[in-house]
């Protein structure tokens, strides 16, 4: 009997760490703070609000996030999209705080973080977001 106690115990802690990843993905931070940019991220700054996705070879919603920041980059003025592999690179990763990938950084043309999104983003959601910086821009 304490066997049938101790499963169900276990798939209750499953369900809960579950239920909390899945409530965290796509979670957006916002940050509006200067960073000390590691030099293959400053490399990818461009005019306007520059999307760094920090990904890793083989991370399957990597690809998913690419798909969808490199779609909204291509339809939103002032919007540039970056993709990074930190595969052989932790030490830019740990400099940035990134624990898990993907991980999308806006930063804007002189490198300040204006939000982090963890996860795959939500399109509409992270366009609402950056609506303001982008304006702000001049986009």
């Amino acid at each position: 009997m304490t066997g049938v106690w101790a499963l169900l115990g276990a798939l209750a802690v499953a369900g809960a760490i579950g239920v909390l990843l899945k409530v965290r993905e796509g979670r957006i931070s916002r940050r509006e703070a200067s960073i000390d940019l590691p030099a293959p991220v400053r490399d990818l700054l461009a005019p306007g609000v520059t999307l760094v996705q920090l990904s890793t070879t083989f991370c399957a919603p990597c690809r998913h996030a690419k798909v969808i920041l490199s779609d909204l980059a291509s339809r939103t003025d002032g919007l540039t999209h970056a993709e990074l592999d930190v595969t052989n690179l932790p030490d830019v990763a740990a400099q940035l705080g990134v624990m898990r990938t993907p991980t999308t950084l806006a930063l804007t043309a002189d490198g300040v973080e204006v939000l982090r999104v963890g996860g795959v983003p939500k399109r509409d959601t992270l366009l609402a977001a950056l609506q303001p910086h982008l304006e702000r821009s001049g986009a």
